[in-house]
């Protein structure tokens, strides 16, 4: 996490220790009045959450429902002196929900995605309702009983505002979120706004289709593994191909991002989720993500998550291993206590595709090929093909030609709902 984060959840300053009441009240009284908190620079991606002068006037008297986590927040360089400590810091990232509550907005409720509000949850974890501790404002969880907002706890909501950084994988479901998300609001009338930010995997599309046969929470649409939109976009694209059923159509307001083009580099300033903790993670996150359907880890219980892969049986791998206890975000992980015998990807090349070598060469070297993929792979892949292409003994290039096809008509429907170069 980038220290210097306020929210009405993780409260620390910039010394990563807990502030107190009066000092979270002096942060927010320090936002009043604020319009754009910070300057535009032609060479830096910015998220359209931190230009509050685009949007923050839509939501004045209207009663508003956030769609967010620990990522929804907005940048400032105000100089923060704390009263109890008497120090001087630059307080680097205000969360969305203390700004809006700063700036008058109504808020109802805060709906949360996969890892919770505070974004610390386990992989798959069901998450509990809940009250912000700070503000009393609710807290829903759409990762536990429900992953689809009730008719009721929109019943008195004129807006949703949407603000999750994604990291482009068909696989991670913050994009499953907004696909119910936009369902409710076109369900039950509610106007959607979405604070788009940079995708960091906007680079390039790779993969295989999703068939729909195989559709699930991790994979909720015909798309590649790697989609090559921002989340607007990708909203855009469900409302446009009519994904949300039954002719329904969410009635969206997309807040561009400033100075990004889908080559803009961009480097995400607090970390998405547990297990994707730095650039090299998410770089490799939809190449690696394969793993977690076969009997490789992937790192969980280390500090190198989704940076290294290995197993106790890959002892073909010398040159290094790793051993997995729990820690944030993996409270039982995979071979919890166990060496993994593999590889360390920590300084491998930034990818402009999806990188099978890995693992097509993990089951070559995998002492029982039977027990190597489970259930969970085939709705990764999105197509039993790819299980079958690296049990055949097909190479990493032979396998991504046969998803050109598919790839070159997913580019045309792509086209008609990009908002940046």
């Amino acid at each position: 996490m980038v220290v210097g984060m306020t929210s009405c959840n993780s409260k620390t300053n910039g010394n990563n220790t807990a502030t107190s009441p009066q000092e979270e009240k002096f942060v927010l009284e320090k936002y009043q009045g604020q319009r754009l908190l910070v300057e535009t620079n032609d060479n830096e991606p910015i998220p359209a959450a931190y230009l509050l002068g685009e949007w923050i006037e839509k939501l004045k008297g209207k009663r508003i429902a956030l769609v967010g986590n620990q990522t929804s927040v907005v940048k400032t360089e105000d100089t923060v002196i704390s009263k109890e400590w008497d120090t001087r810091d630059k307080l680097r990232y205000a969360h969305l929900v203390d700004t809006l509550l700063a700036h008058g907005i109504d808020i109802k409720r805060v709906f949360a995605p996969e890892h919770g509000f505070r974004g610390t949850e386990d992989a798959g974890a069901s998450i509990k309702d809940g009250l912000d501790e700070q503000t009393g404002i609710p807290i829903i969880s759409l990762y536990g009983k429900n992953k689809k907002p009730f008719k009721e706890q929109l019943e008195d909501v004129d807006v949703v505002l949407f603000d999750i950084q994604d990291v482009g994988a068909r696989f991670y479901t913050y994009i499953s979120t907004l696909h119910y998300v936009m369902q409710a609001c076109a369900e039950y009338d509610s106007k959607l706004i979405i604070l788009d930010r940079p995708n960091p995997n906007g680079h390039y599309i790779d993969g295989p289709i999703l068939e729909k046969k195989h559709q699930s929470f991790v994979g909720m649409h015909p798309v590649p593994a790697v989609h090559g939109m921002t989340i607007g976009e990708y909203a855009m694209m469900i409302n446009g191909e009519n994904w949300l059923g039954n002719n329904l159509q969410t009635d969206l307001e997309i807040i561009k991002c400033k100075n990004y083009t889908h080559a803009t580099p961009y480097s995400i300033p607090i970390k998405p989720s547990p297990n994707l903790p730095n650039d090299q993670a998410i770089n490799l996150y939809p190449s690696l993500c394969f793993f977690e359907g076969t009997e490789v880890s992937v790192g969980r219980g280390t500090e190198m998550q989704f940076q290294v892969y290995g197993s106790p049986s890959l002892g073909k791998y010398t040159g290094f291993s790793f051993t997995p206890t729990p820690n944030e975000g993996s409270k039982r992980p995979p071979f919890n206590g166990k060496k993994c015998f593999g590889v360390d990807l920590r300084d491998y090349k930034k990818l402009d595709h999806l990188e099978l070598d890995f693992l097509v060469d993990a089951f070559a070297k995998a002492p029982s090929k039977q027990n190597f993929f489970n259930p969970f792979f085939t709705k990764l892949a999105g197509t039993t093909l790819l299980q079958a292409q690296i049990e055949k003994g097909m190479s990493a290039q032979e396998i991504a030609a046969t998803w050109e096809k598919g790839l070159e008509n997913y580019r045309k429907i792509r086209s008609k709902y990009l908002l940046y170069e």
